[in-house]
C-alpha cells in the first residue's frame, strides 16, 4: 500500500497551531470527522484510546496518531505541521511537528499495517524530514511526501 492510496493531500495543513497532545488529537480528530462525514467523538475517544496504550511519537519530531474507526470505509490518511513544536512523550523526548494521522476500518488488520508501514518508511528519511519542515504550502508538502512514497516504492 503506496501513500498514494490513502493521504488526503486536500487536507494536509502546514501551520496547524498544536497547543498540547490533548488538544491536538481533538484538532485532529475535527479535521478527519469533517472530511470523512463521521462522527468527531468517535475519532477522538478512538485516538485516545490508542495513546493510552503508548505514546504514537515515534521520535525525530514525528508523531503517527492512529485508531482503528467502526464503520469506516478505507484507509484515510491526513499529514499536518504544527506552528509550533508539542511535547508528545514521544519515544525519544522530543517534541513534535510533523503529524500523520492514519485511521482505519475497524476489520482492516493487514491494510492498517501496510499503511502504517509506508508512513513509518517516509519518517525515517531525514532528508524528507527536513524537506517537510522547509515547504512553505499545502501543496508542496503533499509533493514531497509523494516523491518521497514514489522513491520508497522503486
Amino acid at each position: 500500500m503506496q501513500l498514494a492510496d490513502f493521504l488526503d493531500c486536500d487536507a494536509i495543513k502546514p501551520a496547524l497551531p498544536g497547543g498540547n497532545k490533548r488538544s491536538l488529537l481533538k484538532q485532529l480528530a475535527e479535521l478527519a470527522g469533517q472530511r470523512l462525514g463521521i462522527d468527531v467523538a468517535v475519532v477522538q475517544a478512538g485516538l485516545s484510546e490508542r495513546e493510552q496504550l503508548g505514546s504514537t511519537g515515534f521520535g525525530h519530531g514525528v508523531a503517527i496518531p492512529h485508531a482503528r474507526i467502526e464503520g469506516l470505509a478505507r484507509v484515510y490518511g491526513m499529514f499536518v505541521r504544527l506552528s509550533e513544536p508539542v511535547d508528545y512523550k514521544a519515544i525519544d523526548g522530543r517534541p513534535v511537528d510533523l503529524v500523520f494521522l492514519l485511521l482505519s476500518p475497524a476489520g482492516a488488520g493487514a491494510e492498517h499495517l501496510k499503511a502504517l508501514a509506508s508512513v513509518s518508511r517516509i519518517t525515517r528519511d531525514a532528508a524528507t524530514l527536513e524537506r517537510l519542515r522547509g515547504a512553505r504550502s499545502s501543496d508542496a508538502l503533499c509533493a514531497v511526501l509523494m516523491g518521497a512514497d514514489e522513491r520508497d516504492a522503486a
